[in-house]
């Protein structure tokens, strides 16, 4: 084989990834409830070291997942107290920045929000706007679900909520005059 063919053919190989990402936190008076960046009007928001945004770090979860990073626990731990109540959005841009330009593109994002309660149909649109902004990518590559447990388990008794991300990425690959 011609070592054009085996480059190509190794390339083709590494050209996607795929990864998934799930968060719980669980629901507390003492703050407000933010979710793909979004203020949703609630009694209650979600505990956490940041703002706890269960849908934001799903998504982030999923990235490092899909490059083999690890997760958000590791690149922003919470025994650093730079992170203390830090907007997860402002983390994804960063993990955008130090994990995926020039190196990634984000095929398509998908999300699925598990709550009781608030009902966030009206939401979605505004939180998938944030989360492609902060992604640097069309507004169309994300979609953003909503579903309940029908009253089964912690998040049914509304104690808390979950996130659930698939993303899929494509390598960016460059051609040096070398390679042609």
């Amino acid at each position: 084989m011609r070592e054009d063919g085996s480059r190509e053919k190794e390339r083709s190989r590494d050209r996607l990834r795929i990864g998934q990402g799930i968060d719980f936190h669980k629901f507390t008076p003492e703050s407000s409830l933010i979710l793909g960046g979004c203020e949703i009007p609630h009694e209650y928001g979600l505990d956490g070291h940041s703002d706890a945004d269960v849908l934001t770090h799903a998504v982030m979860d999923a990235i490092l997942g899909a490059l083999g990073e690890g997760d958000i626990g590791e690149i922003f731990p919470d025994s650093d107290s730079e992170y203390k109540g830090a907007r997860s959005l402002n983390l994804l841009g960063h993990l955008r920045a130090e994990f995926l330009e020039g190196s990634f593109a984000i095929i398509n994002l998908d999300v699925t929000i598990i709550a009781e309660s608030p009902r966030l149909n009206k939401y979605k649109e505004a939180m998938g706007k944030n989360l492609a902004c902060t992604l640097g990518i069309n507004n169309d590559r994300v979609n953003i679900k909503a579903t309940t447990t029908e009253g089964m388990g912690f998040i049914g008794e509304s104690q808390g909520m979950a996130a659930q991300a698939v993303v899929l990425l494509e390598k960016n690959f460059t051609q040096s005059r070398s390679d042609s």
